[in-house]
């Protein structure tokens, strides 16, 4: 809380009308200068200004007054308020930008879509404190000054600070897809190389895994029996 009173020239003029208090005592408590407090009590200013009582709106009291007139050496209190005010929540907009850079934020424009191409709309709008509209002017060149744009960094132009910069580049790189890049043929897991696979056909109907042993010899014999009858002709 600041130790001035709420429109302290508009005070002074009421403790110089209203009381007796010394112009060092009103100018001590009004944060003023006892010269400007000489010059409001003469009428040199201050004029037009209609004084604001310090004890309605609880910035002293009576007490206080009267003790401050009694004693030319104290000096007056503020009292608190017992009014607790909120602060007021920033709110977000867009940068401003002050009117001696403005011309220069298509330079930076130019610069971020050449050079941070993943940058989004809405994070360069928020680093330079632009539009859509000269967004969508500068990238595709339809800017009523694109032909003698030169990219320029923001940083270097004060539009925006090198961690806001970095922050906005880190973020969009988070939100890119990563593309899967081929690092060359590996070796097969050992889960399929050891697998047996099965057969692509199917054994005919009667053919067992088993061999019938007699029905083989049988075979051999008849084909011995051929090749002898043949040896005795």
């Amino acid at each position: 809380m600041s130790n001035a009173p709420l429109m302290p020239k508009a005070t002074a003029v009421w403790l110089v009308d209203n009381t007796a208090l010394t112009f060092d005592q009103v100018a001590d408590f009004t944060k003023m200068h006892p010269l400007e407090v000489r010059a409001i009590a003469d009428g040199d200013a201050a004029q037009g200004i209609k004084g604001m009582d310090p004890i309605s709106n609880g910035q002293l009291t009576r007490e206080e007054i009267e003790r401050g007139e009694r004693d030319q050496n104290y000096r007056l209190k503020l009292q608190e308020s017992k009014v607790v005010l909120p602060t007021a929540a920033k709110k977000k907009g867009p940068r401003y930008t002050p009117v001696s850079r403005r011309h220069e934020r298509p330079s930076a424009i130019l610069w971020l879509v050449r050079n941070h191409p993943e940058l989004k709309d809405a994070q360069i709008m928020r680093l330079v404190g632009t539009t859509k509209t000269t967004i969508a002017s500068v990238r595709d060149r339809t800017h009523w000054n694109a032909s003698t744009l030169t990219p320029m960094d923001p940083v270097t132009l004060g539009l925006c600070s090198q961690i806001e910069l970095d922050f906005e580049v880190q973020r969009a790189a988070k939100e890119k897809p990563t593309t899967t890049v081929y690092g060359g043929a590996t070796l097969l897991p050992a889960s399929e190389t050891t697998r047996k696979d099965q057969p692509d056909y199917e054994p005919a109907e009667g053919q067992h895994d088993d061999l019938n042993v007699d029905a083989v010899f049988a075979k051999l014999k008849t084909i011995g029996g051929k090749k002898a009858d043949d040896d005795e002709e």
